[in-house]
């Protein structure tokens, strides 16, 4: 199922119709935090002009201090900020990073079951791609990884599976010589961030890609960065658009690395993990099977045994629940289905809409 790129371009945001209950959107929150939001609104009379080096400087120097990034180069931006490379969302790293692995004849190993954006922009640089496939419970075994393969992508914590490789075991494909490509869009809401990101270290090679648009509602912006090698990010940022982000993408990459985001995060943290720990315990109770135990904001699930997958998801939109299908992603199969950590009040109408359809009760199309 997963192997064409039109199957592999089906995102979230494409599984939820008008007024329904939203489980396939990895997104926390329906707007962003008040004082963000003011940050960029400050910003709204700045948009007659350009953007500035100083706009560019002034993120590349918040994500630096976020990241702990020492002083290894100087450039124009500041210390240590040659590390770093705003991005229009990590959607534009990945776009940068195949043109990069197309002008240099690399072979690319993508680990899977992972976010498909990647494995798509490979193929349409016509990129080789060898496809490593995890199976269940999808922990990483860097002795899968072809020894031929000088450029990896593997995400961490693992979109859709929601699993949190350890630090080292992703460390361990570092290498001289090969491009080792970390998408962390959800490390900064797992429970031990700090022990588990390689943004900041000096890796060879590597380069780890952040969003900002996740935690902080601001998905419509398409905001992120990238940290890691310096002549690796070079030749990105050689092969851009001139201007390639706007004025008000760049207050967000440097508001959502600001001290006041690091202490908004926190809460964020934890009230993340506490609706899922309380998500995951009535998912259980209910019978639903979480198919390995999560560390994203969002579990991977199975829908009933004995059911059309298709047909499942079908009553859960008839009672206005939206769900993620996974059989897009390789490695998956149609029983699974990705489910956004929500608050137990949303988890509970979740938990009836499966039941009322596992059971076969006629929905209520009134409601």
């Amino acid at each position: 199922m997963a192997d064409d790129l039109d199957t592999l371009r089906i995102h979230g945001d494409t599984q939820v119709g008008p007024g329904e209950l939203d489980f396939a959107v990895n997104v926390h929150g329906d707007r962003p935090p008040a004082w963000l939001a003011e940050r960029l609104r400050r910003r709204i009379d700045d948009l007659a002009a350009y953007p500035t080096v100083a706009d560019e400087a002034r993120a590349r120097r918040a994500v630096a201090r976020r990241h702990g990034l020492t002083p290894h180069e100087l450039d124009r931006h500041g210390p240590g900020t040659a590390r770093v490379l705003p991005l229009a969302g990590s959607a534009e790293g990945f776009h940068l990073l195949a043109r990069h692995a197309a002008r240099r004849g690399l072979h690319a190993a993508v680990v899977h079951p992972s976010f498909t954006e990647p494995e798509v922009e490979l193929r349409q640089a016509e990129v080789p791609v060898t496809r490593v496939i995890l199976r269940e419970p999808y922990d990483l075994d860097p002795g899968l990884v072809p020894e031929g393969a000088d450029l990896v992508v593997v995400g961490n914590p693992t979109n859709p599976t929601s699993v949190l490789h350890p630090r080292a075991t992703v460390a361990a494909l570092c290498r001289p010589g090969r491009v080792t490509v970390v998408d962390e869009a959800f490390c900064d809401v797992v429970d031990d961030e700090a022990g588990s990101t390689l943004a900041g270290t000096d890796l060879p090679g590597l380069v780890v890609l952040r969003s900002v648009t996740k935690t902080w509602a601001l998905a419509g912006l398409r905001a992120g960065y990238a940290v890691g090698d310096p002549t690796v990010l070079a030749d990105l940022a050689a092969h851009r658009v001139h201007w390639p982000l706007g004025t008000l993408q760049l207050e967000a990459v440097t508001a959502c690395c600001s001290d006041e985001a690091t202490g908004h995060l926190a809460r964020i943290r934890g009230q993340l993990a506490a609706d899922r720990a309380a998500m995951s315990r009535a998912l259980r109770v209910a019978g639903i099977e979480v198919a390995v135990p999560p560390a994203a904001p969002f579990l991977l699930a199975r829908t009933p045994d004995g059911h059309d997958p298709d047909e499942f998801r079908a009553q859960l939109r008839a009672r206005g629940v939206a769900v993620r299908r996974c059989d897009t992603f390789p490695g998956l199969d149609p029983r699974h289905v990705r489910l956004a950590v929500r608050d137990p009040t949303t988890v509970r109408r979740l938990v009836t809409a499966w039941t009322e359809a596992a059971s076969g009760a006629p929905a209520d199309t009134t409601r």
